[in-house]
């Protein structure tokens, strides 16, 4: 039976090219980038040129690229890091309601260390208010950390105009770009970022890898303590094939962007148009128009989600209901939540997000699956279709019925 994988946001599959500059490294180039002997300066090689080809994909100065183990570290170093190094000047920090979870969980941890944490709201397709923002920041505000685009829902932030503002409070910016990386075109010198979040599996590249991008001038504090590795900032010997497989996946995903994104944004628009069409009783969740180019989440109502993942299992389709760390938990999604979603609604959610290996004949065979597997699901369900009180419920989120 065909597998057909629509959980591009969880990960990706390793793209044949990246396989190989991987594998050709852990085959030959056993060295420690860190030695001065030959074989150690034949791996700095890689090293050095993997984060020539991250700083070029956003546009960065080399010296201004770091190495990480994913994006959820450099997440947790950019958000640490700034708090640690400028606890004298304030101990305040902005983020939304609807980040990842290595953004809110490393705030709720500074939280209890004496940090003060303002988490914005945002409207019902997930954007925040860029008034809202001006409100928030204070005179001991040192941090503001804003995704670029959501990991759940596909709406992008206007990341521009957050960068205008917190630039003009002197005010330090970091966005986890994990989900736009490699999806939309990224200029950190054009957006006002100062810090910037990235990881490797999310863009056809392997797992355990990450960046964070630390503007010229930052002052962070250093991650892990113990040797000279990535200008002192991040001591460890590096992951040389890992690295040098990320700068590759960075290269190939900058060059084929625009090609990418145009036929991820036909079958996306094909997939919400065919089951907007042929479901009732569906809410598409997240911005119509500022969404990533392969990101679909949808809510049926009257169902759970979990049912709807199995089914479409058996059907032969992988999907998720949410973000992949989130996987194993019962609670609706937060970000779903944060949009206005009552919680029965928000438990009917599935998130389907396109790769540039899916093709028109996948769509057509997931939006003819979904119809059978939601209309038998229904049938089947314990909440009454016909009653008038979840009908209001379901009303006040917005439901097209």
């Amino acid at each position: 039976m065909k597998r057909i994988y629509l959980d591009h946001a969880a990960t990706t599959p390793i793209d044949p090219q990246v396989y190989e500059v991987m594998t050709k490294i852990l085959a030959e180039e056993y060295g420690n980038p860190s030695s001065i002997y030959s074989e150690g300066r034949s791996v700095k090689k890689y090293v050095e040129t993997a984060r020539e080809q991250i700083a070029k994909a956003i546009n960065a100065d080399i010296r201004e690229i770091y190495f990480t183990g994913s994006g959820s570290e450099a997440d947790n170093w950019a958000i640490k890091g700034i708090a640690m190094k400028n606890r004298a000047k304030g101990k305040h920090i902005i983020t939304t309601q609807i980040e990842h979870h290595a953004i809110l969980h490393t705030c709720e941890y500074l939280e209890k260390d004496g940090f003060e944490v303002t988490y914005l709201p945002v409207d019902e397709f997930g954007l925040i208010s860029l008034d809202d923002l001006k409100a928030a920041i204070r005179k001991d505000t040192i941090l503001v950390s804003i995704m670029f685009a959501n990991n759940e829902i596909g709406t992008i932030e206007p990341i521009k105009e957050i960068g205008e503002i917190v630039k003009e409070k002197g005010v330090i910016f970091h966005t986890d770009a994990v989900q736009a990386f490699g999806n939309v075109p990224i200029d950190v010198k054009d957006l006002n970022v100062d810090l910037l979040s990235i990881s490797a599996h999310k863009i056809y590249g392997p797992k355990g890898m990450g960046a964070l991008f630390i503007r010229k001038g930052v002052l962070i504090d250093n991650l892990i303590h113990g040797g000279a590795q990535e200008r002192k900032k991040r001591a460890g010997t590096e992951n040389t094939a890992g690295i040098a497989a990320f700068g590759k996946a960075a290269e190939l995903a900058v060059i084929n962007l625009e090609e990418n994104s145009k036929h991820l944004q036909t079958l996306r628009d094909m997939l919400i148009e065919g089951v907007m069409a042929k479901i009732p009783q569906v809410r598409l969740n997240g911005h119509p128009t500022k969404r990533l180019p392969g990101n679909v989440s949808f809510c049926f109502d009257y169902i759970e989600g979990e049912s709807i993942l199995l089914s479409l299992d058996l059907a032969g389709i992988a999907a998720s209901s949410g973000s992949a760390c989130t996987s194993g938990s019962l609670d609706p999604s937060h970000v779903l939540l944060a949009i206005g979603l009552p919680a029965g609604v928000a438990h009917g959610s599935l998130r389907l997000t396109i790769g540039k290996h899916t093709s028109q004949e996948d769509i057509e065979y997931v939006i003819e699956q979904l119809v059978v597997i939601i209309e038998r699901l229904r049938k089947m369900s314990p909440i009454d279709v016909n009653c008038p009180i979840d009908d209001a419920v379901f009303e006040d989120a917005g439901h097209h019925h």
